[in-house]
């Protein structure tokens, strides 16, 4: 069975950083396209960034570009979320998704989805 499984969140000051962890079950991390997403109360959702091992490819959003960094650790099969520079407007449930296709920047290119994290950045 496929399973993503978030953990980290929480709340940090506006400045601080935090980092995310997306732990795979039933598939190779490495062998996925491994993204980010994010929604916020009453906002659509909104991608955080993406990272392949196996083309190389990858994206951020323009909102967090520079702040933020997604890698990944084949031997534990976990992909992360560094974000660093935390903002109040990057309060939202932040999910790990999953696609054994490529680095999509739509939603609905991603089979399988972790329950998300709750990520709130205090001003």
């Amino acid at each position: 069975e496929v399973q993503l499984v978030e953990s980290g969140g929480g709340l940090v000051q506006a400045g601080g950083s935090l980092r995310l962890s997306c732990a795979a079950s039933g598939f190779t991390i490495d062998d996925y396209a491994i993204a980010w997403f994010r929604q916020a109360p009453g906002k659509e959702r909104e991608g955080v960034g993406c990272i392949s091992r196996s083309d190389g490819t990858g994206w951020y959003g323009d909102s967090v570009k520079g702040r933020f960094t997604i890698s990944s650790d084949k031997g534990e099969n976990m992909a992360y979320l560094q974000m660093n520079s935390l903002r109040p407007e990057d309060t939202a449930t932040y999910y790990c998704a999953g696609s054994d296709y490529y680095c999509s920047r739509f939603d609905d290119r991603y089979d399988y989805w972790g329950q998300g994290t709750q990520v709130t950045v205090s001003s």
